[in-house]
């Protein structure tokens, strides 16, 4: 028997040009837009009542993570101290949720800073498109395999369990 070959040829896109060209449109174009808005903001407010479970928090760590990953390309660069106050009210949040058994209470100035991310990061979408928002996926991807995000970790009987990315 021969030796079967280890190449494996990559995938051709069909239509080239039309997945550039829905590259260019902005996001608000796209059909997936308002799922998004409406997952982000459920996520929100669950955190808001004080119903959140660990998915509407990953949710909500998506958004901010996007929203920093969009800064970094330019898109709102001004409200860079916003987003990080955003982002640090969510892992206080999440750390005190953490040990206390998954509930998830905000404090009046964490729920002031994710209102007001929240509100940066659905201006950002407006304004990108669709290519810039693979772009942040990958800078959020890339962040997340090196290392460089802040990890939220459960701490029960001395050891770490579920680590998650903030």
């Amino acid at each position: 028997m021969r030796k079967r070959s280890k190449y494996k040829p990559k995938g051709v896109r069909p239509d080239a040009v039309s997945w550039v060209l829905s590259g260019l449109k902005p996001f608000k174009a796209s059909p997936h837009e308002l799922n998004l808005r409406i997952k982000n903001h459920d996520a929100l407010n669950t955190v808001r009542l004080g119903t959140a479970t660990r998915t509407d928090l990953d949710a909500l760590i998506a958004a901010m993570n996007m929203a920093e990953a969009l800064i970094r390309m330019g898109v709102g660069s001004d409200w860079s101290v916003e987003i990080r106050s955003a982002q640090d009210a969510l892992y206080y949040l999440a750390r005190r949720g953490v040990e206390n058994n998954e509930r998830f209470i905000l404090t009046g100035s964490e729920l002031k800073a994710l209102n007001l991310g929240m509100e940066i990061h659905d201006a950002q979408l407006d304004a990108c498109t669709i290519q810039m928002l693979e772009q942040a996926i990958d800078i959020v991807t890339a962040d997340i395999k090196n290392r460089k995000a802040q990890p939220i970790t459960e701490i029960k009987n001395g050891h770490d369990r579920h680590p998650q990315t903030a």
